[in-house]
């Protein structure tokens, strides 16, 4: 199939958008359904979803240049079913919730909007874990008001700080927990034996590490998530910055009539049941090419072959 023709199947399948807000209500997905995930058990989502990072500034900083594209994204996001967004009070910094809430709020029945805490940003490109307690309490706050939410569905330490204590910075996410502006909590850049502490501590439903088809550093935190039935969301899905290269991955995605990004996003999807993809970016166009990568119908031989190319990638 051609590249045009899986846009337009994805464009003949995405909901209508009323008035330019998001007022979609997404169908409820199966329990049998491969294309869904129930995060915790009881949120379900469509398994692509959106990551926000991209609508900010350059260096992930401040407003981005063209402000209403970037809600058009997020509108075009939800329009094709995507159901999970992520985001972070890092990105922007701040900028990137207030984007969410100013696109797509009041949100759409059954959207999981998942955010994060835990770093700060001195300057672009610059990231500072920041794990004590008193400043994750205050991170959950600023983000509810920011987001316009009375509670986060997902939070996610956004790393773990070699300075703090795992049990102080999760005990503070449990007492959010507690007083009801958690739903469920999440780790970001983690190994197994981490999630296995984190959890004698609060229960853990998602792990957000770096993953994509030329990049498996985390298979053995994946493959804990796979026993344990924790959703994995890999960021930097299709390579972040330096995207996925692999001339011989390109050459099987030309086969196919599909590019090298869809190919990628295709082979998350099928890798495990429990990988929860969300690609980002600031383009309308890719994004429809993106998330026409859930069309991608493979033979069990065809991902053989491609899981040996890409092992060799």
């Amino acid at each position: 199939m051609s590249r045009r023709l899986f846009l337009r199947a994805t464009l003949a399948g995405g909901a209508s958008l009323l008035a330019g807000r998001a007022t979609t209500l997404f169908a409820a997905p199966s329990a049998n359904d491969n294309s869904s995930f129930s995060i915790g058990g009881d949120l379900p989502v469509n398994r692509l979803g959106f990551g926000a990072m991209r609508l900010t500034g350059e260096g992930i900083w401040g407003w981005p240049p063209d402000r209403e594209n970037a809600l058009k994204v997020l509108r075009r996001a939800v329009e094709l079913g995507a159901n999970l967004i992520d985001t972070a009070d890092a990105y922007g910094p701040e900028t990137d919730e207030l984007l969410i809430a100013e696109a797509l709020y009041p949100y759409p029945e059954r959207l999981v909007i998942a955010t994060k805490g835990g770093q700060i940003r001195p300057g672009p490109e610059q990231w500072v874990p920041k794990g004590d307690p008193a400043y994750l309490k205050q991170c959950v706050d600023k983000s509810l008001k920011r987001l316009k939410l009375e509670r986060i569905d997902l939070y996610q330490l956004h790393r773990v700080d070699p300075k703090v204590p795992m049990e102080d910075s999760l005990g503070a996410l449990k007492e959010m927990q507690s007083a009801g502006k958690i739903r469920h909590i999440g780790l970001s850049e983690v190994s197994p034996e981490q999630v296995q502490r984190a959890r004698k501590i609060v229960p853990i439903v998602t792990v957000q590490n770096r993953y994509n088809i030329t990049d498996r550093k985390w298979d053995n935190t994946l493959s804990y998530c796979e026993k344990e039935k924790i959703g994995f969301m890999p960021w930097a899905p299709v390579g972040g910055t330096r995207g996925v290269t692999s001339a011989a991955l390109e050459k099987v995605a030309k086969d196919h009539g599909i590019s090298i990004y869809q190919l990628g996003l295709a082979w998350l999807l099928h890798r495990s049941p429990v990988m929860l993809p969300i690609p980002g970016t600031s383009s309308l166009a890719h994004l429809d090419e993106n998330m026409a990568a859930r069309k991608v119908q493979l033979t069990a031989e065809e991902w053989k072959t491609i899981d040996a190319v890409a092992q060799q990638a």
